[in-house]
């Protein structure tokens, strides 16, 4: 079984985090190890990629550290006033202020503003509850503002390059489709199908008959297949009646019999018609004497 990447566990799981030997805040800051630091020193990250914290998962986290402390430390920028500011954990730092905590284990580690970003956007990632258009922008910032390639980032977040390019393409869909997936009206399957449309009106156009017909993924492809590779009626209707050879071969007899253009059509049923084009009287008369001496024999 291949060993999973530690980022797909969090930044937490690149160290031991079952036991945590605290040491002065000087001494931590030198080796990106824990300190015990009070929580009223510790500025927002100016960073921070999330916005909204969610009240009902942020007071159960709250009533967990009141039962088990912090399970997964902070981590902090040591700045020169003797304050620090905050890297990732911003979650845990407003539960443990709910939870009435006036002190916080966290690493302490020297970061430039570039560092502080990605971590940032790293730990933020890791989240189970993002959505596809969060992880997307997230990805962006970390390849615009922390000059990451493609491939760099990739290895960042333990995913395979084309993971990473599937979620950046969603940011070129319409706004309003963005929105759609944030909001849960379509699922990444759909946007991942609506990406497949080159014209983002066509795109917003499918995008609402998804929405309006309750479309499954695969009913949503087969309709994008058929707006990208349209087959035209004519040429269905003509492989749908398209002759079996015997009968074309009967055609062509037919009309060197009445030296005339000869029509036969037939369904799939096997239900048709025979017709004999004639454009005189003459050529009409000819045609009957010919039908007349078949008759006779």
């Amino acid at each position: 079984m291949a060993k999973k990447s530690p980022l797909g566990k969090g930044l937490g799981a690149l160290i031991d985090n079952t036991k945590y030997e605290k040491k002065p805040v000087e001494e931590a800051a030198s080796t990106s190890a824990v300190a015990e630091i009070d929580i009223k020193d510790i500025e927002v990250n100016p960073f921070q990629p999330r916005k909204e914290f969610n009240t009902e998962t942020l007071k159960e986290l709250s009533m967990s550290i009141k039962q088990h402390g912090i399970i997964q430390p902070v981590t902090v920028k040591k700045l020169k006033n003797g304050k620090f500011q905050l890297i990732s954990g911003e979650r845990r730092l407003r539960a443990s202020k709910d939870a009435g905590l006036t002190k916080i284990i966290a690493f302490v580690r020297k970061a430039d503003d570039s560092a502080m970003l990605e971590m940032a956007l790293i730990e933020n990632i890791q989240r189970e509850d993002l959505n596809a258009i969060e992880i997307a922008v997230s990805y962006r910032r970390l390849i615009d503002e922390c000059n990451l390639t493609q491939d760099k980032l990739a290895d960042r977040v333990g995913k395979n390059r084309s993971t990473v390019t599937n979620y950046l393409r969603l940011l070129k869909l319409p706004a309003e489709i963005q929105s759609g997936i944030q909001n849960k009206l379509i699922t990444q399957g759909h946007a991942k199908a609506l990406i497949n449309i080159e014209s983002p009106e066509k795109q917003s156009e499918i995008y609402e008959k998804v929405i309006s017909n309750k479309l499954s993924v695969r009913e949503t492809e087969n309709l994008i297949r058929e707006v990208n590779f349209p087959i035209k009626k004519e040429a269905v209707k003509t492989q749908k009646n398209k002759l079996p050879e015997e009968f074309v071969s009967f055609k062509k007899k037919l009309s060197e019999i009445f030296d005339s253009k000869v029509n036969i059509k037939r369904n799939n049923a096997g239900r048709g018609s025979i017709s004999i084009s004639f454009t005189s009287d003459e050529e009409f008369q000819k045609i009957k004497e010919l039908l007349s001496n078949v008759s006779k024999k």
